[in-house]
C-alpha cells in the first residue's frame, strides 16, 4: 500500500503560510476557525468569507471542526440539547457554505461514565438515546450536502462506546473519529488500551483522524515524533483497514515546521 498523504488541521491565519506545502499535492484540509462560539456567533460571516474566497486553490478534501466548547450531545437536559443541536447544525451550515465534506464533533463519553458503567447500567443507554435525538436533525441536514459527521474521542476509555453509538444511530453519514493523542492520554492517565487498540476497534467505521504526540499526562497536540506514541505500529494498524480513514495533523504549536515532520515520518516510510 502506498504511504498515506498527510492533510492538516489549521485556522486561516496559518494557511498561507503552509499554501504550496499543501496546494501542491492536494492534501485534506480540516478548517478549525469554527470551534470556539464567539466564531459561530460573532464573526461566522468574516471567517467564513475568508476561507470562500480561497476555497478553490484547496484541491485536496476539505472538512471542518465543528462547535464543541460546552457542548455535550448526551446531555440528558433536552431543552439544553436543543441548544447544542442549533450549534451543530449552525457548523453545518458552514460546512456545507465552504463545500466541505466532514465535521468533527466531540463524544458525549466521559472517564466518570466509564469507572461507574455497572453503578449506574441506565447511564450508557439514556446518552445513546439523548445522542441519537440530538444528532438526527444535523446528520439530515449534512446528508442533505454529503458532508458526513465523524465523532471523535474526547476522555472516552472504552475504545468501542463511541463506534458502538455509531453503530446504534446507524446513519450513512456518521463514521467514528480517532484522535491519537486523546487515546494516548486515556491510555496513560486512565489505563485504557494504547492507540492501536482504538484503531482496531473503529475498524469498518473509522472515517477521519487526528494524529497529534502526547506524554500519556495531558492533552498535548505535539508533533507527531514528540511524544510517546509508537508511530510505525498505528500507521501499520492504519493501514491494515479496510478503507482507509482520512488523516489530519492536529498540532497546536509551530505549524511552520511540519513540512519537516512528515519528512521525517516519510524517511521512516510512513507517511508523506
Amino acid at each position: 500500500m502506498s504511504l498515506p498523504l498527510l492533510g492538516v488541521a489549521l485556522t486561516y491565519p496559518d494557511f498561507d503560510g503552509l499554501h504550496d506545502w499543501i496546494c501542491a499535492p492536494g492534501r485534506a484540509v480540516e478548517i478549525q476557525d469554527f470551534c470556539a462560539l464567539d466564531a459561530i456567533r460573532d464573526v461566522r460571516d468574516d471567517l467564513i468569507a475568508a476561507w470562500a474566497a480561497r476555497r478553490d486553490e484547496l484541491t485536496g478534501p476539505v472538512g471542518i471542526h465543528g462547535p464543541f466548547l460546552g457542548l455535550d450531545i448526551g446531555n440528558p437536559d433536552g431543552e439544553i440539547r436543543a441548544i447544542v443541536q442549533k450549534r451543530l447544525l449552525e457548523g453545518v451550515e458552514i460546512a456545507l457554505a465552504l463545500r466541505a465534506d466532514q465535521m468533527v464533533v466531540h463524544s458525549p463519553f466521559t472517564y466518570w461514565q466509564h469507572l461507574n458503567r455497572e453503578n449506574y447500567p441506565m447511564i450508557r443507554p439514556a446518552i445513546f438515546e439523548a445522542a441519537a435525538d440530538c444528532l438526527a436533525p444535523v446528520l439530515s441536514r449534512a446528508a442533505e450536502g454529503g458532508c458526513q459527521i465523524v465523532l471523535e474521542n474526547i476522555d472516552d476509555a472504552d475504545p468501542s462506546v463511541r463506534v458502538d453509538l455509531v453503530a446504534a444511530i446507524d446513519h450513512p453519514m456518521l463514521a467514528v473519529s480517532l484522535d491519537t493523542g486523546h487515546a494516548e492520554l486515556a491510555h496513560g492517565r486512565y489505563g485504557a488500551p494504547p492507540v492501536v487498540d482504538y484503531i482496531a476497534a473503529a475498524r469498518g467505521r473509522l472515517g477521519h483522524v487526528h494524529l497529534q504526540d502526547a506524554d500519556g499526562y495531558a492533552d498535548r497536540h505535539w508533533h507527531p515524533g514528540d511524544g510517546r506514541i509508537p508511530w510505525r505500529p498505528v500507521f501499520d494498524a492504519l493501514a491494515a483497514l479496510p478503507d482507509q480513514p482520512r488523516l489530519i495533523l492536529e498540532v497546536n504549536a509551530d505549524l511552520p515546521r511540519l513540512p519537516d515532520t512528515v519528512a521525517r515520518l516519510n524517511a521512516l516510510g510512513l507517511a508523506r
